[in-house]
């Protein structure tokens, strides 16, 4: 087997054709491809929570950093190198898994905790949880009135 071709069933999209002729002629220019995770964020009285789908990834692969109220979460893997002398490199007819990275940023809101947020990687899913900063009650002042 000489050459290898992907094909997709024709849509009739002449652009999304060309588009891929295009992709796959110049496989990027050597640049890895940035691919971001998916996130879910939402928020309860306590907290607010982030969940990243990271499939593939393992907990020391990521970094979770937060700087001036701004939370990145990054990470870059490569694929594995043979380096052994005494064999010989495949003969690549399509490699798509070479390098990703990513990196992600979100601004906190004013009344976060960021000395307290939390997380938890399980089954490619990283979990943040960004505890709230109990909202400051005005101070009621007694006055009695003679």
């Amino acid at each position: 087997m000489r050459y290898v071709v992907r094909r997709t069933p024709s849509t009739g999209n002449v652009v999304r054709n060309f588009d891929s002729l295009f992709d796959s002629f110049w496989n990027n220019w050597g640049v890895p491809q940035t691919k971001s995770p998916s996130v879910d964020i939402w928020e309860d009285e306590n907290a607010y929570v982030l969940e990243a789908e990271l499939p593939g990834y393992s907990e020391k692969d990521i970094d979770v950093h937060v700087d001036k109220h701004v939370l990145k979460i990054s990470s870059i893997t490569e694929a594995e190198k043979e380096e052994k002398e005494e064999t010989v490199s495949p003969n690549y007819l399509i490699r798509e898994r070479y390098c990703s990275s990513f990196e992600r940023s979100f601004t906190l809101p004013d009344g976060v905790d960021e000395d307290n947020i939390a997380g938890e990687f399980k089954n490619g899913i990283l979990t943040l949880t960004i505890p709230k900063v109990p909202a400051s009650q005005p101070k009621k002042i007694d006055v009695k009135l003679s």
